[in-house]
């Protein structure tokens, strides 16, 4: 089993905290795991990508070849499209559909949306209004890895306990609005 994972986002989408929860389910998993992280300007509106690549034996590089990538997991859609070089024939991209317009010759969203989905096996989804559906405007990120939950090679509860551990310092409000939105996105995606 190999699932390599190019997540991708700008800085204050919660890129990080994504993986985090996908690393900290492969561990409980007994999986191995490398991680490699570029924080463009980590500051909200900045570039955020990582490389998160899981398998049953040993990995040697952090990094994903172009081409290589099983999964992109993408809270913003032109990010999703700056690192569509990277996804393998057979991969699959989730992505966000909302636009986070931080340059003032940001695409035009229907084109930027029409050219992902031309990429072939895509899940496109408004997850931020999903988020904010469920209250939680905050937890678009959670939907979008719900989504792309039946990707990851490991068992959707893996992930759901992953979140209780990642947030249970918040309390269990948090926690409980972070499953919501893993739960829905995983839902929303299997309605497509």
């Amino acid at each position: 089993m190999k699932c390599d994972i190019i997540l991708a986002g700008v800085g204050g989408q919660g890129i990080l905290s994504i993986a985090a929860t996908i690393g900290l389910a492969a561990v409980e998993q007994n999986l191995f795991l490398k991680q490699a992280e570029v924080h463009g300007m980590s500051q909200r509106g900045g570039d955020v990508q990582s490389h998160l690549r899981l398998s049953d034996s040993e990995i040697f590089s952090d990094l994903i070849p172009h081409g290589g990538a099983d999964l992109i997991i993408s809270v913003e859609p032109m990010e999703a499209l700056r690192y569509l070089p990277w996804l393998s024939e057979s991969g699959w991209l989730v992505t966000n559909s909302v636009p986070f317009v931080n340059i003032s010759d940001y695409p035009e969203v229907g084109e930027v949306l029409a050219e992902l989905n031309r990429a072939g096996n895509t899940i496109v989804l408004d997850a931020d209004g999903i988020a904010r559906d469920l209250g939680s405007a905050r937890s678009g990120n959670m939907v979008i890895l719900g989504a792309a939950s039946s990707f990851i090679s490991m068992p959707f509860t893996a992930l759901e306990d992953a979140v209780r551990k990642m947030f249970g310092r918040k309390g269990e409000e948090v926690v409980e609005v972070n499953l919501k939105a893993l739960r829905a996105g995983r839902d929303a995606a299997a309605a497509r």
